[in-house]
């Protein structure tokens, strides 16, 4: 197969669809690859990289789009990606399309068969090509959410782990999932106070045993919350329903009972977020303040830290790229319902119950 990787476009997106490893690795199997030139170039990787590991450089994104048959990516395709895109091609990226509905009828109309990243499921019912990126936000919220809560940046000026005689900053984090635990687990090593919210009590029994005594525990009632929302100084919202739109837990009438300063990061943006007054930024402009609390809603957060990212992403996705060149989409999601899982759209179709859900377009299964 003809697998093509193109240079991502999004603002400040350095990640790439294969890393040069990668690509030796689907050279090694049999397959063609070309790659758009310098879209390694922001994690280091030289076009001169990506040849020694056995791909043909192309001089654009249609270039690249033209010569392949499934197109690897990161971050779903803007509208000049969508343009490049035919019946013919398998396109194997994040989509997040329950929060647009202009992306999911550009995939509509072009035809092609788009597989998402975040709806691809393993055997015990988990996500793990959503996973190495979920870690990745949920440590990094902790990380943006200290920042932003000094004073010069228009925080509070608090120190989230406090000083002896001083009490540390209360981190509320909505949803107890894989970014929930990553966001928790930095939070803890920081010194903050912490309590995890979520709706399973079979789940914060997992995470009672997990952390012991450095975390607090609560069932996310709405009288739950909106207790955290006045009480904390760091609301980190990890609510995730895969595929589908992501529950407003925080209403606005809420921001006016926070503490002025305060910051809430959403890393549930990519399904448009858990809050009633977020909307996504990016990370030229990653923050916005409303009634004094400074939301950080970047939609792309692993891509601050793209080498790391871009290694992880590549560790979990590759076996499934490997798949799916070797004997076609249709004959590789047949032979893996988990795969299968992740197919979105496919022959001008919504295939995914729960995203046709979200955008109130018909469902038809494949």
């Amino acid at each position: 197969m003809r697998v093509g990787v193109p240079k991502e476009i999004k603002v400040h997106e350095y990640r790439v669809g294969l890393t040069p490893a990668s690509v030796a690795e689907l050279v090694d199997a049999g397959h063609e690859v070309i790659v758009e030139t310098r879209a390694g170039s922001g994690i280091d990787f030289d076009d001169s990289d990506y040849v020694e590991a056995g791909a043909r450089i192309a001089a654009s994104a249609a270039e690249t789009f033209a010569a392949a048959d499934m197109i690897v990516k990161v971050k779903e395709p803007l509208a000049q990606e969508i343009a490049l895109l035919e019946a013919r091609h398998t396109l194997f990226t994040y989509l997040h399309l329950a929060a647009d509905k202009p992306q999911a009828e550009g995939l509509i109309r072009s035809g092609a068969t788009c597989i998402a990243y975040e709806t691809v499921t393993a055997r015990d019912g988990s996500l793990p090509l959503l996973r190495p990126m979920s870690e990745v936000a949920g440590r990094m919220s902790v990380q943006v959410g200290a920042h932003y809560l000094e004073k010069e940046q228009g925080g509070r000026g608090v120190l989230l782990g406090g000083v002896p005689g001083v009490l540390p900053a209360k981190v509320a984090i909505l949803g107890g999932g894989v970014a929930g635990v990553n966001a928790a687990q930095m939070a803890v090593g920081m010194r903050a106070d912490v309590t995890i919210y979520d709706i399973s009590n079979a789940r914060l029994a997992e995470l009672d045993m997990f952390f012991s005594s450095q975390i607090k525990t609560a069932y996310a009632s709405k009288a739950a919350i909106a207790n955290a929302i006045a009480k904390s100084e760091l609301v980190i919202g990890a609510v995730l329903v895969p595929g589908a739109a992501a529950p407003r837990l925080v209403t606005r009438e809420m921001l006016k009972t926070m503490k002025r300063g305060s910051v809430l990061v959403d890393i549930a943006i990519d399904q448009g977020g858990c809050f009633e007054t977020s909307r996504a930024t990016t990370h030229e402009d990653p923050v916005y303040e409303i009634d004094g609390i400074i939301h950080y809603c970047v939609a792309n957060m692993p891509g601050a830290v793209a080498r790391t990212s871009a290694f992880a992403l590549n560790n979990a996705t590759l076996p499934f790229v490997l798949r799916i060149a070797a004997s076609g989409a249709d004959a590789a999601m047949a032979a893996d319902p988990h795969l299968a899982a992740g197919l979105n759209v496919s022959a001008g179709k919504i295939r995914h119950r729960a995203v046709a859900d979200a955008l109130d377009l018909p469902f038809e299964a494949a």
